[in-house]
């Protein structure tokens, strides 16, 4: 069968009689488990995948079928899929079986996409390797001897191996960007509040995201086309209209595009430094202005970010406690040993730091030194975010300082897995929509993403941008 990347491609050959959706879900399956070595895939949805894909043929010789007919797309393992089972890839959750569908799941159910399984990720959504998770780490495709990312490190390498179209991650610091940019991937993070993040189990729910990992930025849109808008069950979402994305991709107009000195330092791979740079000469030569615009707070967003991250994660993963659900340590026999023994046997080690951190920071001793000091740089960072982006269109950074690193590397080192996040958390931090491109390959033969952040809810232009540039450099 023909390897297609793209849901247009797809539906061009259904229509051509040259493939069905049953065709493409066997095919996805048997790639899956001749790269089952990669580990992305926690559970593959074998039997449902198939039915499914047999009613939404029959669908679209009635003529009756949704925008997603022909999409095989998994889902992260921290997403609700009903009556099937979703861990956040922890010992905490393991075996456990959701109750409900998440919004973005009926919404993609809706529009008669075909879910093929759950996605291998860092526990509870914590790390930028893959290599947090209870069911072990993600290789990269590329390389197998390099990670994928994190923390939606298998939704990537899904996708860049074709063992489904598309995916859906969940992005927190750069969770979906990160790896999007280390598989060769496009990835997407919506404006905080875009998309409902009912049935997404929390890391931390002001910073959370759900968005896509796909091929081609045509499928980023109609993905968000079809999983944004108002919900009922979050009270954060936005009313704003969801507008049309696919029909939108077509502008040429020339930009004003703002990039910060943060990626001149010597820190940055000197590979990823040049093909920024050159990506900046280029977009000149086409008429775009580029200016080095001043960010006085870049060495503040890793620590901002840690500092709030954590608190929200002691806070929502207190709800883990061996009694409601989920795990329970047989060597319990009091409440107070069910709760210690519980959680220090379900969770793992990063998810123990991120809590102790979270739970240090918002103690009565350190809660005004820490936390609320965080939370007014927050603001700070936000609003001078918001100033360069009244100036101008899009931010302009690297994704990631360097190509996808060993896996085994920085398990050792935590402090240098958190600087992962140097150049994707300001979009968290701010709540701004930003995208992760795949445009260069490095001399090691690995991919790195360019990274580009727009105005909140501008995904219509954000999108419509990257589609250019994806075709132009």
């Amino acid at each position: 069968m023909n390897s297609y990347r793209s849901l247009n491609s797809i539906k061009d050959a259904i229509k051509a009689k040259k493939t069905t959706c049953l065709d493409l879900t066997k095919y996805y399956l048997e790639n899956i488990e001749e790269l089952r070595t990669l580990n992305a895939f926690v559970e593959v949805f074998k039997e449902k995948a198939i039915s499914r894909a047999k009613i939404i043929d029959n669908k679209i010789t009635e003529g009756k079928a949704g925008k997603l007919a022909g999409m095989v797309i998994g889902i992260k393992d921290n997403i609700c899929y009903k009556n099937h089972k979703v861990g956040a890839a922890s010992k905490m959750l393991d075996g456990f079986e959701s109750l409900y569908n998440a919004t973005v799941v009926e919404r993609l159910l809706a529009e008669d996409a075909i879910i093929i399984g759950r996605l291998n990720c860092d526990e509870f959504a914590m790390g930028s390797a893959n290599e947090n998770s209870y069911y072990g780490p993600t290789k990269n495709p590329i390389d197998k001897s390099k990670v994928s990312g994190g923390s939606s490190g298998g939704a990537a390498t899904a996708v860049a191996a074709n063992l489904c179209l598309a995916a859906l991650g969940s992005d927190t610091g750069g969770s979906i960007r990160q790896p999007a940019s280390f598989c060769g991937t496009v990835g997407l993070k919506p404006t905080y509040a875009r998309v409902s993040r009912f049935g997404l189990i929390a890391f931390a729910s002001s910073f959370d995201q759900i968005g896509p990992i796909t091929n081609t930025v045509e499928d980023a849109a109609i993905i968000l086309e079809v999983i944004a808008g108002q919900d009922d069950y979050d009270s954060t979402i936005s009313t704003r209209k969801v507008e049309q994305y696919t029909k939108l991709l077509y502008d040429k107009k020339p930009k004003r595009i703002a990039y910060f000195p943060m990626f001149e330092s010597d820190g940055l791979d000197s590979e990823v430094k040049s093909a920024i740079l050159k990506q900046i000469q280029t977009l000149k030569s086409k008429g775009h202005i580029v200016e080095r615009v001043s960010f006085p707070y870049l060495d503040y967003l890793v620590p901002t970010y840690y500092v709030l991250t954590t608190a929200e994660a002691s806070s929502n993963l207190a709800r883990f406690d061996g009694v409601h659900y989920g795990y329970h340590s047989k060597k319990a026999d009091n409440p107070e040993t069910t709760y210690l023994k519980t959680r220090t046997e379900g969770f793992g080690k990063e998810v123990q730091r991120r809590i102790m951190l979270g739970t240090f920071v918002l103690s009565a001793g350190y809660h005004d030194a820490y936390y609320t000091k965080a939370q007014k740089m927050r603001r700070l960072i936000q609003d001078k975010t918001k100033e360069i982006l009244n100036e101008f269109d899009f931010i302009l950074t690297p994704t990631t300082p360097h190509t996808a690193f060993e896996l085994g590397l920085e398990v050792k080192n935590p402090v240098s897995m958190y600087l992962e996040d140097i150049f994707t958390v300001l979009a968290n931090l701010s709540g701004n929509p930003a995208i992760s491109l795949p445009l260069t390959e490095h001399s090691n033969g690995m991919p790195f993403g360019t990274q580009l952040m727009a105005k909140p809810f501008y995904e219509r232009e954000l999108l419509a941008f990257s589609h250019n540039l994806m075709n132009s450099l």
